[in-house]
């Protein structure tokens, strides 16, 4: 049997291969259209009759698909990748297919307009509320050859976001560069020059096997640009990241090959036409319809308002920063490969503070174990390591969740660590959402992914603050995905929450890792068990906020960047791509990016992700995350009664409700910004 078929049970990713995709899916395909087709023939339509069946038919080819889309983004090979390029058009069709079927639509009306309607849950509403949105933005509504057009583009987008997200998979790991002396790594803390030795003595060619292996990843990357001294090392490997996926062709690596500016072109025209298509002007007005946010102006309201409270502040952030290096080392300006390198050693004579002293205070497994008593601590629940079940990796961990009541309530993948053909970045992925079936109810699972550093010969992984706080985010992610009580698929879990409120768990857990009650959980040295000592403790909370208005105005240039390019492509005085980015540059960064940089051209979460028009959406959840986290500063971080309402009223109720509402369940009034300016020192 193709065991991608076999939905009773986990993915059995170490016997699925590559040529068991197409065949599932063509099975899986088949067998839905057939039984759509049945249902549609009945003489009365209901919700047990109708949406239950669908949201069943949806559980299972999401099961099958799920692994298949999973190892393509964490264990990247040709034949695997061939496999998944040829199905998403396949995939693409059929969603398409779907959202323009006019039974199916006038269907789901004749629900919404029954007598029966009233009687529905909150969940069952929701429901019924999206699916007639997304048949509107499916394209129900047009004449044939403009869904013909429609369907077409929609295919061919799908296969532009996974050829651009391939491309920056792809540049990233062809780019090497081989240190053999030493001498040229000055600076680099023994933790990073094991690293990048480990990596030269698993290259397979000869001629990195000894000395140091650089990569784009970014554990390589960040120590490189964090601590090496030497500058010319330091240009090298910094343009070679901001100009991968670009026309520039570095010396190092053929990234011509992988150049996604003619990509980016044609997944902004399709987009366009998309929209136009619809009846929209861009965009940017298709991507609101399913936010929070009520309109595109209120979308740069609120990013030119962060802006100008951020701003001035960055401006003097920078100048020291400057005047700093400058004076330190006589260089004539701050250049944009200096930028982290400094940075690092202001902080150390301003607060006599740096990350790599946390290091040997947050080994994974310590991090791990305090970041489940933390989670037990607030929601009752249970975390424990599952050690039967099959992994892709033999790195990966599984674990299982039972809450108070003795009530599995959910099992994840925990992929921790950075390593070749393996997507970069941090996220959170289904592989099993909750749903009720005649079988009982169906656990939900999560893959949670990082690229953190791996470890080192005998040694732990050790990480650094940073890297503890991206673990944390992943899972605040995770929790919204397995702690969910609603038993309707389609709003389970982070199934139909607003995307731009579907950060708002995930920021919201980064705040533990600041607190001094949490922080001795997370944290001992790995030699000792010792806890962080008090003066390096008060060290990092003072530099908490160190630059913190550049780190604002960082994320609001690419907010800006993405709503822009999106609402304003093709309109009346658009130059183009590179040209609208340098505007908002001009009008947000503090720093002049240098030419080379290409910035745009490996921005996958807004042509290869979900985020078009959409990455706002991290500060406009961040409001939200901030806020939410003051109520614990009011009541104790640890509070019972807290951690039980954010758990009832956020984490359980996935998308059965809007999520404005359910903000203000647990808060008791609309979000307010004071609680996010006042944690990043802006106010």
């Amino acid at each position: 049997m193709n065991p991608l078929l076999n939905t009773d049970t986990l993915p059995a990713f170490r016997q699925i291969k590559a040529e068991n995709i197409e065949p599932a899916i063509d099975q899986v395909l088949s067998e839905n259209k057939k039984h759509l087709e049945e249902l549609l023939k009945q003489d009365s339509i209901n919700w047990e009759n109708l949406v239950t069946p669908l949201q069943k038919m949806d559980s299972r080819l999401s099961r099958v698909w799920s692994p298949v889309r999973h190892m393509n983004s964490v264990m990247n090979n040709e034949s695997w990748r061939k496999q998944h390029d040829k199905c998403l058009s396949k995939l693409s069709s059929y969603q398409t297919e779907l959202s323009q079927n006019e039974d199916l639509y006038k269907a789901f009306k004749s629900l919404r307009d029954s007598v029966a309607y009233e009687s529905y849950s909150n969940a069952q509403k929701q429901i019924i509320k999206h699916a007639l949105r997304d048949f509107e933005l499916g394209g129900v509504a047009l004449e044939k050859d403009k869904k013909h057009r429609f369907k077409e583009i929609k295919d061919l987008l799908s296969q532009l976001s996974n050829t651009f997200s391939q491309n920056v998979l792809d540049a990233t790991n062809t780019w090497k560069k081989h240190v053999s002396d030493k001498k040229e790594l000055k600076g680099l803390p023994d933790y990073a020059l094991d690293m990048l030795a480990q990596n030269a003595a698993s290259q397979n060619k000869a001629k990195y096997k000894k000395g140091y292996l650089i990569g784009l990843d970014f554990p390589s990357f960040n120590a490189v640009m964090t601590y090496a001294k030497n500058r010319k090392l330091r240009k090298e490997v910094y343009l070679g990241y901001v100009t991968r996926a670009s026309e520039l062709k570095d010396k190092n690596a053929e990234n011509k090959k992988f150049d996604n500016t003619e990509v980016i072109k044609d997944i902004l025209e399709g987009r366009l036409v998309i929209a136009e298509l619809l009846g929209y002007k861009n965009y940017a007005e298709v991507s609101i319809a399913k936010k929070m946010a009520n309109s595109t102006d209120e979308v740069l309201k609120f990013l030119n308002d962060l802006n100008e409270k951020s701003h001035d502040k960055a401006v003097e952030e920078f100048e020291q920063l400057e005047a700093f290096a400058i004076e330190t080392d006589g260089i004539g300006k701050l250049e944009a490969w200096d930028t982290a390198y400094y940075a690092e050693k202001l902080k150390n004579k301003l607060y006599e503070f740096s990350q790599q002293e946390l290091k040997p205070y947050f080994p994974a497994d310590k991090v791990i174990t305090g970041l489940f008593e933390i989670v037990k601590r607030l929601y009752g629940i249970t975390i424990s390591e599952n050690k039967e079940t099959e992994t892709w990796h033999d790195d990966v961990l599984f674990y299982d969740i039972i809450d108070e009541n003795n009530e599995s309530r959910g099992q994840f993948y925990l992929d921790l660590y950075a390593r070749e053909n393996k997507q970069g970045g941090a996220w959170m992925d289904e592989c099993v959402s909750r749903m009720k079936t005649d079988e009982g109810v169906q656990t939900p699972v999560a893959y949670l992914v990082c690229n953190l550093t791996p470890p080192v010969g005998d040694k732990p992984a050790l990480f650094d603050h940073n890297e503890v706080t991206t673990l944390f985010h992943e899972f605040g992610h995770g929790l919204h995905h397995m702690l969910t009580k609603v038993d309707e698929y389609d709003v389970s879990g982070i199934n139909g929450v607003e995307w731009d409120a579907v950060e708002l768990p995930s920021q919201f857990m980064e705040n533990w890792c600041w607190e001094k009650e949490s922080l001795k959980l997370i944290s001992g040295h790995y030699q000792t068990g010792d806890e962080i000592p008090e003066d390096l403790f008060n060290k990092m909370l003072s530099a908490k906020n160190y630059r913190a208005a550049s780190m604002m105005i960082r994320q609001l240039e690419f907010a800006l960047f993405d709503f822009e390019l999106y609402k304003n492509y093709a309109t009346p005085g658009y130059e183009g791509v590179q040209q609208t980015l340098d505007d908002v540059r001009s009008r947000v960064s503090v720093q002049k990016a240098v030419e080379e940089n290409r910035f745009q051209n490996s921005f996958s979460h807004i042509f290869g992700g979900g985020y078009a028009a959409g990455y706002y959406s991290y500060k406009w959840a961040e409001v939200l995350s901030a806020d939410a986290f003051s109520k614990f500063e009011e009541t104790g971080i640890f509070d019972k009664t807290t951690g039980r309402e954010f758990l009832n009223n956020i984490l359980e109720k996935g998308g059965s409700e809007p999520a404005a509402e359910l903000f203000k369940k647990f808060r008791g009034r609309d979000p307010d910004s004071t609680a996010l300016l006042r944690h990043s020192g802006l106010m």
